[in-house]
């Protein structure tokens, strides 16, 4: 069968190539893909994988063989697969850990979209109350960001953008964002007219963190989900020394099983409260022009490919 593969060098970062089919293990269901969903972060640093494995953890498809231990999903279900191993290949085995069934009215191709980014920004949201709470997105015209607020606006947030250019910007006031800013030096202002972050959700790093530091509030964390940016964090002098009830810099990791938060995410989509950021949609034979639109920041939120 046909899949990508990682490929180090200047061949990379995927290729195509002719594997083994997967054979299922008892507790494994047997997926026929139809799309794949793509990370900026599992291609820009793909050397923390072996040349030659299958790539991709984000994916949606139909369970063509159900795990024989009577596990998961039947067969015939459309599922959207989420932090799975090799799931840019036409057939994958995957537990169904790592499986949400897709609802009546969801789009196969929507659902690709989850994974990695919905999953991740559902995971620090929930992590406290955000009912009337100021949340700062960063990096919100990606796949992470376009779900944050859409997510932080739903749990009855203040959601303010932060984007790097304003033809980044279109769409997130309708996503729900309430204030949308392009520009580094209006944080300072606006946390003093409107009040400083109480939870801040980052996929860029570098100088913005040490900004985003300086507008949180008293208790406020800043959650540390990405670093597109790939520059280093100076803190001035005394910034991080201060009275008052602790702030926090956290990071994130958590590569735990994701079928609950995929059904519950699967769930607000099926029910018209949250939508897939797909900012570009093709066939994976076109699979290195989408991963080099992604890397030159063509893309407003998630790269979408349907497997032939």
């Amino acid at each position: 069968m046909r899949a990508l593969v990682v490929a180090h060098g200047e061949a990379g970062p995927v290729r195509f190539a002719d594997v083994d089919e997967p054979v299922p293990s008892t507790d494994e269901a047997l997926v026929e893909i139809r799309h794949i969903g793509l990370n900026f972060g599992e291609l820009n640093y793909v050397d923390q994988w072996p040349a030659g494995a299958v790539h991709g953890h984000d994916a949606a498809g139909v369970v063509v063989r159900a795990a024989s231990d009577g596990s998961g999903p039947p067969e015939g279900t459309r599922v959207a697969l989420g932090m799975a191993r090799h799931a840019w290949a036409e057939r994958v085995a995957v537990s169904p850990a790592s499986l949400g069934t897709v609802p009546e009215g969801v789009d196969l191709a929507d659902a690709a979209a989850l994974g990695i980014a919905g999953v991740t920004a559902f995971r620090v949201l929930r992590k406290r109350s955000l009912l009337a709470r100021s949340v700062l997105v960063t990096g919100a015209s990606g796949g992470v960001g376009h779900f944050a607020v859409q997510l932080a606006a739903l749990a009855g947030a203040r959601v303010t953008a932060l984007v790097g250019s304003p033809d980044r910007a279109a769409g997130l006031r309708e996503l729900g964002a309430h204030e949308v800013l392009t520009d580094l030096t209006d944080l300072a202002g606006l946390a003093e007219t409107e009040g400083r972050f109480d939870l801040v959700l980052d996929t860029v790093g570098g100088p913005l963190v040490a900004q985003a530091w300086s507008a949180l509030a008293e208790g406020g964390t800043i959650h540390l989900v990405g670093y597109s940016s790939g520059q280093e964090t100076t803190f001035p002098t005394g910034a991080l020394f201060g009275f008052g009830e602790p702030r926090s810099i956290a990071t994130y990791g958590d590569m735990t099983p994701t079928s609950g938060e995929l059904t519950d995410l699967l769930g607000l989509m099926a029910a018209g409260r949250l939508s897939a950021p797909v900012g570009l949609r093709g066939d994976w034979q076109g699979v290195h022009d989408a991963v080099q639109a992604l890397f030159a920041r063509k893309v407003h939120g998630k790269v979408v490919l349907d497997v032939a």
